[in-house]
């Protein structure tokens, strides 16, 4: 070979040397490239990815709201009687008005009891007796309603749906610490008759209360032993609660037990602390206690949070009693119910004054 074609034969092969270089050059600066540019983009796909997965999250959070009036089915679409305890008042003006505005197929009527004191005892009676479909009861079923219920082919349900206190309330210029619930019983019984035995002034103690075949709460509970025993010849019978508030007005030595969320709030009386020794006495209001001068422009408040963690002795369950029979008077307890345990109507009855079971 000559050296003309040795020269042309360097040349082409240090061009396809230069080509091939250039090329992979080339490669490789794309592959920087385009890896720069995914690591730059990264943060905005991410952030599109977490946009377009917001969608099913939110459908999660929405998919888990809290229960309410219109979300219970099965509520019958008609007109019924209802009625009880007198301490369900504030239920009945507030929860029960905002159930018929949103289920306005539901109407609740209430009956007032005939020649009879209203309250649990005459609601429960009422019932068994076909004058209600279902009750409203601040104290359990006792044995005996239960037996007559089942003397007329059905039996009766109770579902507690509230709480409240029974708070005990005397004159406000009585001067005396507290009770306790010993003491409480031991005055109703007769045992206990003046003031000065529990650390009071040297005044009489007239004892006010519902007939207790009219009682809308009980002190002696149907496990005690003193359950079923005559109340004292000095007791002093009201026919409501709202009676007995005006009397304790205009009796210094007058004493009333009765639905705390009604009668802690009043102005014209002072509800006593209670406890089950003499060392343990909770007050049924949030303290500071409220002065009967501050009230009506302040009132005190029930203590809830005493009535929640149980440290408040004399706890009154809320009931709807519920007749079953598998007729019209069951499905409508049953709805009342459920309604009265959404987390809608566990608000209401917390806003009406009393504590919340869920």
């Amino acid at each position: 070979m000559d050296n003309t074609n040795q020269k042309k034969a360097l040349i082409n092969s240090e061009i396809a040397l230069f080509l091939r270089g250039l090329i992979i050059g080339k490669v490789l600066t794309l592959m920087v490239i385009g890896g720069l540019l995914w690591w730059l983009l990264k943060p905005n796909l991410l952030s599109r990815n977490s946009v377009n997965s917001s969608p099913n999250q939110n459908f999660k959070t929405v998919s888990n709201t809290t229960s309410s009036f219109q979300t219970v089915a099965d509520v019958p679409t008609a007109s019924f009687n209802y009625g009880g305890s007198t301490a369900w008042a504030s239920i009945r003006q507030l929860v029960d008005s905002q159930i018929q505005s949103d289920r306005p197929e539901l109407q609740l009527r209430y009956v007032d009891p005939v020649n009879a004191s209203p309250g649990s005892s005459s609601g429960i009676r009422m019932l068994l007796d076909g004058k209600l479909d279902f009750a409203q009861s601040s104290r359990p079923l006792t044995d005996e309603e239960q037996a007559m219920a089942k003397e007329r082919g059905f039996t009766l349900e109770q579902r507690q749906v509230g709480m409240d206190g029974i708070a005990v309330v005397v004159n406000p210029s009585l001067k005396v610490s507290g009770l306790t619930v010993d003491q409480l019983q031991q005055i109703y019984l007769g045992k206990i008759t003046n003031w000065n035995q529990v650390g009071g002034p040297n005044l009489p103690i007239t004892p006010l209360s519902q007939r207790p075949e009219d009682a809308d709460t009980v002190i002696f509970p149907s496990n005690s032993d003193l359950k079923g025993q005559t109340l004292g010849s000095n007791v002093q019978y009201v026919y409501s609660t709202t009676e007995a508030v005006r009397q304790l007005s205009k009796i210094p030595g007058g004493v009333y037990y009765g639905s705390a969320r009604s009668v802690v709030p009043q102005c014209s009386v002072k509800a006593l602390p209670l406890g089950q020794t003499a060392g343990q006495l909770i007050p049924p209001y949030r303290e500071p206690m409220v002065s009967p001068e501050q009230c009506p422009r302040q009132r005190n408040q029930l203590n809830t949070e005493a009535i929640k963690n149980g440290s408040y002795p004399i706890i009154a369950n809320l009931f709807v009693i519920i007749k079953q029979n598998k007729g019209r008077e069951q499905q409508i307890g049953d709805a009342y119910t459920k309604l009265l345990l959404t987390d809608q109507g566990q608000r209401a009855i917390e806003q009406a004054g009393f504590v919340g079971v869920n």
